[in-house]
């Protein structure tokens, strides 16, 4: 039985710096079903209406409302969801469903609607990251199987598959011109409205798979200012916050804030195409002016690890497997003029594009600085409309392999790569990585791809996150996931 939900508007906590203009909403449940609602303070809005086709797909997972045919547990290993087996021939994977699944909508989960998803997927432009480098057909085997091949023998299509990009729909869902998500899910909340950029509102699905939640539903307010988003933690205004600043950290409660080692690199990317970046001497340098530390102490107050490669300590095994790159030497700035972009989503980016643009003038550059919201600068970063582009970047948030994000971001054919990068050693390793086998072997070929990318200088990592979670003191069950798929789960509720 769904939970009827009523918004209510409540004034959203006014931030010191006077940036907030938004507003959070309320819900209150009724009938035989009410209980406390979960109130979810987020930090970046819908970029594309909440289509699964972009990074909107991660709240839907965060927010247990879509689902993938496999997850990944602590390992990044593969484990069941709409799938409950899996086998590989070749270049082809078939996947078993799992029998009782109902979408929002009460239509059945069929291999018809998992083909209908995954061709979507597949055939979207821009393609999910996931996919970048990968043709993929799936076929309908019959009612409760399906075969996925690709063009080439790939050993992740299992970990690919638990991308939230590529979660399973009804119908439904593909009606219009974009993908609308609402109502067409399978996970145990039902998306049942949305408020542009403002808000949302999810109710407990009483007929999922996977037992019943025990919050009545999820109201979930969109909060760029992390200003904000803390003070709502500290009025009882929100029960879940995410991504805490670290300068608002000090003045929660410490009991109230869980800070998670993320697989999130802080990185400079470089224009190599055009402007004063084409010339790898002048990264050389750009390089050798930025103080890591410096920034992990001063804007990050010690709450950030000081990157040795793209890949930090979320990922044990990289550091034991480096070895020192060679690089270009730095040349002389003379005064060049360059322009780095950031964006204001992630409270520290602004601060940390200030300390690089006295690193990088104290060095010889004159540095202008164009800051705006992510969802307002992404497609010129994208573009190479900047020298330079500070982006904090989830390494392994897609499959648990960093192989797709060092694809995306630096092979010549990436979907994200605002290095503008295209070399062909890069692209060589890249593609090794990406087509061996798991296991030590794959994990030694990600790291020689990495240093490949790294003696480009195309891109300079700085620093390792840890993302802050807020849970009020009567919150139960909330997730703290480094891959940012999960927060609000079956088991998350307010006492």
């Amino acid at each position: 039985m769904r939970v009827p939900a009523r918004l209510l508007p409540f004034p959203a906590a006014l931030a010191a710096s006077a940036l907030l203009t938004g507003c959070f909403a309320a819900t209150e449940a009724t009938g035989t079903d009410a209980g406390e609602r979960v109130r979810v303070a987020m930090m970046q809005p819908p970029r594309s209406g909440l289509s699964p086709l972009s990074d909107d797909a991660f709240k839907l997972s965060r927010w247990s409302t879509a689902e993938t045919l496999v997850k990944l547990d602590a390992d990044g290993d593969a484990r069941p969801a709409l799938a409950t087996e899996w086998k590989q021939s070749g270049r082809s994977w078939t996947f078993t469903l799992r029998e009782g699944v109902t979408f929002h909508d009460g239509t059945e989960l069929t291999a018809e609607a998992v083909v209908r998803s995954l061709t979507k997927a597949a055939g979207a432009s821009p393609k999910p990251r996931i996919l970048d480098g990968v043709e993929l057909t799936v076929e309908a085997v019959d009612a409760a199987t399906v075969t996925v091949t690709t063009a080439e023998e790939d050993p992740l299509v299992p970990q690919r598959l638990s991308s939230p990009q590529l979660s399973i729909l009804a119908a439904k869902a593909y009606r219009g011109k974009t993908v609308n998500p609402v109502g067409a899910g399978t996970g145990p909340f039902e998306l049942t409205r949305v408020n542009g950029t403002s808000s949302a509102a999810l109710d407990r699905y009483d007929d999922y798979w996977g037992g019943t939640a025990k919050a009545p539903g999820i109201d979930v307010t969109f909060v760029p200012d992390g200003t904000a988003r803390a003070a709502a933690l500290r009025s009882g205004e929100a029960d879940i916050v995410e991504a805490v600043p670290v300068s608002q950290a000090a003045l929660l409660d410490e009991d109230l804030i869980t800070e998670v080692p993320m697989p999130r690199t802080n990185t400079l990317y470089l224009n190599t195409e055009k402007g004063a970046f084409q010339d790898p001497a002048l990264r050389a340098a750009a390089r050798e002016a930025i103080d890591a530390e410096s920034i992990v102490k001063g804007v990050y107050e010690g709450r950030a690890d000081v990157a040795e490669g793209l890949l930090g300590p979320a990922l044990p095994w990289a550091s034991g497997l480096r070895e020192p790159v060679r690089r270009a030497k730095a040349g002389d700035p003379d005064g060049r003029t360059i322009t780095i972009g950031t964006f204001t989503d992630r409270a520290e980016l602004p601060e940390v594009a200030a300390a690089l643009q006295q690193q990088l003038q104290k060095a010889g550059f004159r540095v202008k600085l164009e800051v705006r919201e992510y969802a307002n600068i992404e497609s010129d970063a994208l573009a190479g409309a900047f020298d330079a582009f500070i982006l904090s970047r989830a390494t392994v948030l897609d499959s648990g392999d960093p192989a797709a994000y060092l694809y995306s971001d630096f092979a010549s054919d990436g979907s994200f790569n605002i290095s503008q990068l295209a070399d062909p050693a890069v692209d060589k390793a890249l593609h090794k990585a990406g087509a061996t086998p798991t296991g030590d072997a794959r994990r030694q070929a990600v790291i020689d791809a990495e240093a490949a990318v790294l003696a480009t200088d195309a891109a300079v990592p700085m620093l390792h996150e840890r993302v802050i979670q807020g849970d009020a003191a009567d919150v139960v069950g909330a997730a703290h996931d480094p891959r940012e798929r999960e927060l609000v789960t079956l088991d998350t509720h307010v006492e």
